[in-house]
């Protein structure tokens, strides 16, 4: 599968070329454990369900990826 875009429960995880100023911008190793799990069940196709990240936040993983409710 594609680490492209993942929609799960009303939450997507999105690969994004660029980000903008006012984006807030994490490295995965920066999430705390219950982040990090749900934004890996996004990233991997899994249901996400009660997401601890904001909606907008970009995660800097192999890609940028945007975290956007739905």
């Amino acid at each position: 599968m594609a680490l492209s875009e993942v929609q799960h429960s009303g939450w997507s995880v999105r690969r994004v070329d660029s980000v903008g100023g006012d984006d807030t911008v994490r490295h995965v190793d920066e999430l705390s454990e219950d982040e990090l799990s749900a934004f890996l069940a996004g990233v991997n196709g899994g249901s996400m369900g009660t997401v601890p990240l904001d909606d907008g936040d970009v995660i800097v993983f192999t890609d940028y990826f945007r975290v956007e409710r739905d």
